[in-house]
C-alpha cells in the first residue's frame, strides 16, 4: 500500500478528498494527515495580501477575525476529524494529528515513523511565502526525503 503524508490548513472539501484519492489510479493509498490551523501558521499581515492578491477583499479585510490560540485549536480538530473521516468513507485509511509547533519538523518525523512514500501539501496559495520559497512544500523539499507535491485547494472549506 502506497503511504501519502497530507498536509492541511483546514477542512478537506469533497473535491480535495476525490482529488488526492485519485491520484495514484487504481493503487490503494493511505493518509496521515496532518493539520496546523491556518491561524497558527502565518501571520495576518500575510493573509490579508494573499487575499488581496486573490481578489477576496472581504476576506482580506476579515483576517483579523482568523481564530488563534486555543479557539483555533478547537476548530482545527473538527477541521482534522472531518477530513478524517471523508477520506474514511472514499475508502482509504486515515489517520490523523494537529501540529502545534515546528509543522516541518512535525513532518519529517513523520515521514519517517510512517515509512511515507510521498508528501502532498494542499493548501489555499499563499503567494507571498511562495514567492519567497517560505511555504510548507518548498521548504520540506529540502528536509523530508520523499517527493513533496504541492496541490491547492479545489474549494473553500
Amino acid at each position: 500500500m502506497f503511504t501519502s503524508v497530507l498536509m492541511i490548513e483546514k477542512a478537506l472539501t469533497s473535491a480535495d478528498v476525490e482529488f488526492v484519492t485519485t491520484l495514484h489510479g487504481e493503487e490503494q493509498v493511505s493518509f496521515e494527515v496532518l493539520l496546523q490551523p491556518r491561524g497558527e501558521q502565518a501571520d495576518r499581515l500575510l493573509r490579508a495580501i494573499d487575499d488581496v492578491a486573490l481578489g477576496e477583499l472581504d476576506e482580506a479585510v476579515r483576517e483579523g477575525e482568523t481564530p488563534e490560540g486555543e479557539e483555533a485549536l478547537s476548530v482545527g480538530q473538527r477541521a482534522l476529524e472531518v477530513s478524517l473521516a471523508a477520506l474514511r468513507a472514499s475508502g482509504s485509511p486515515a489517520e490523523g494529528r494537529l501540529i502545534e509547533d515546528h509543522p516541518l519538523d512535525a513532518l519529517k518525523s513523520l515521514v519517517e515513523e510512517a515509512g511515507a512514500d510521498e508528501v502532498i501539501v494542499l493548501t489555499d496559495p499563499h503567494y507571498v511565502e511562495e514567492f519567497f520559497h517560505r511555504d510548507w512544500a518548498s521548504r520540506a523539499r529540502h528536509k523530508v526525503g520523499v517527493p513533496v507535491l504541492k496541490l491547492f485547494s479545489h474549494s473553500k472549506a
